[in-house]
């Protein structure tokens, strides 16, 4: 039976990862450094789950990528998921010493470093013609604008944190005074309306696309900005079209995540994204085709292998969502988060998994655990 391991247990995406590979078939191994996680992740109780794993010390430390391959040293050529972004740049920047021990998707740290750079991004769109908002190289000509860092994640922000919304020029001086705190002169950019959207895309070890499908962000918590609480999955052939042309032209290898909003490209996640647990929502074989081409099989695109109009919510945070909505009197959405609250079930519930699901809301109650 062939191995999978799947890092940093404590996120929910790990859960959906190690349940994925379990159903099919692989001797699924957890990780996790036991000062990122106080609590038993909900991985380690999963019945997909073979064994939990932790490692000690932090995933930031010196230490922590020999301990990491040590480990895989111990199984027969495993699949590495790496789930955290700590993890996968150190899978990134070494991959060489990697490869005789597991297989894995990762793109090589200079590609990781331009995707994670807004503006990097934004030029190379530019230059292939894809749509983008407007950008302002000084003071904005009109509101609201948008101000973010280059690469918020860098500095450690948490996803509320790396933006401001400025809708006149007071507001304005303050977003810049706070986002030039973080690697000089932040990124201003207009406000576009509608909803965020994310094209979620799988590329093997030549860069061709192997999975593909795009989800719609209902509700997010903060409701000024935050991570998504409730998407859908769709299907849109052209912005799936768009984003690989995107990740393609860097020569990216791996699992991203490119976020659209009024039919422009924002940015780019090359890791894995907050709301992966969708891929077992919508049945998307994402994590399995993963696994199959860290491992070098060569797979055909299908773009018919998820279904669309499937609802995912995280249920305390889209509560807290609902909430949020009710205050700022969007009557639209809270009454749609309350509809859902009856109607989606919470995203990583599982009648077969309730180990794993009881662990998952008893640490998210504690809100030590992702």
């Amino acid at each position: 039976m062939k191995t999978a391991v799947v890092t940093d247990g404590k996120y929910r995406a790990s859960l959906a990862a190690v349940r994925a590979l379990g159903e099919a078939g692989y001797q699924v191994v957890v990780t996790q450094t036991q000062e990122e996680a106080q609590e038993t992740p909900a991985s380690f109780l999963s019945r997909f789950a073979q064994a939990g794993r932790w490692i000690p010390g932090s995933c930031r430390e010196e230490g922590y990528g020999p301990r990491l391959a040590a480990l895989l040293a111990e199984y027969d050529h495993p699949v590495l998921f790496p789930t955290g972004a700590d993890t996968l740049r150190w899978v990134s920047a070494h991959q060489g010493e990697l490869a005789p021990l597991a297989d894995f998707l990762a793109a090589r740290p200079p590609v990781l470093e331009d995707l994670n750079d807004k503006q990097t991004v934004h030029r190379r769109c530019l230059e292939l013609g894809l749509p983008v908002p407007r950008e302002y190289d000084g003071p904005p000509e009109a509101f609201p604008v948008v101000v973010k860092p280059r690469c918020g994640e860098k500095f450690g922000l948490k996803a509320a944190q790396r933006y401001a919304i400025a809708g006149d020029r007071k507001s304005f001086a303050r977003a810049w005074e706070t986002m030039a705190q973080y690697g000089g002169a932040p990124i201003v950019q207009e406000k576009v309306e509608g909803p965020g959207e994310g094209v979620n895309l799988l590329l093997d070890r030549e860069g061709r696309l192997v999975c593909a499908f795009c989800h719609r962000r209902l509700r997010e918590y903060p409701v000024t900005g935050g991570p998504s609480t409730c998407c859908v999955s769709f299907y849109d052939e052209t912005m799936i079209r768009q984003a690989y042309r995107l990740l393609a032209s860097f020569g990216f290898v791996g699992m991203a995540m490119v976020e659209f909003k009024g039919g422009k490209i924002l940015e780019v996640n090359p890791r894995v994204w907050g709301s992966f647990p969708m891929t077992a929502c919508c049945g998307s074989p994402f994590t399995l085709r993963y696994a199959q081409a860290a491992g070098g099989e060569r797979l055909d695109y299908d773009p018919g292998d998820f279904r669309t109009g499937v609802k995912m919510r995280y249920l305390f945070h889209d509560g807290a969502a609902t909430l949020g909505y009710l205050r700022r009197g969007d009557l639209r959405r809270a009454l749609g988060g309350v509809a859902d609250f009856f109607a989606v079930p919470e995203a990583l519930y599982r009648k077969d998994d309730k180990q794993a699901y009881r662990a998952y809301l008893r640490n998210s109650l504690k809100g030590r655990l992702g």
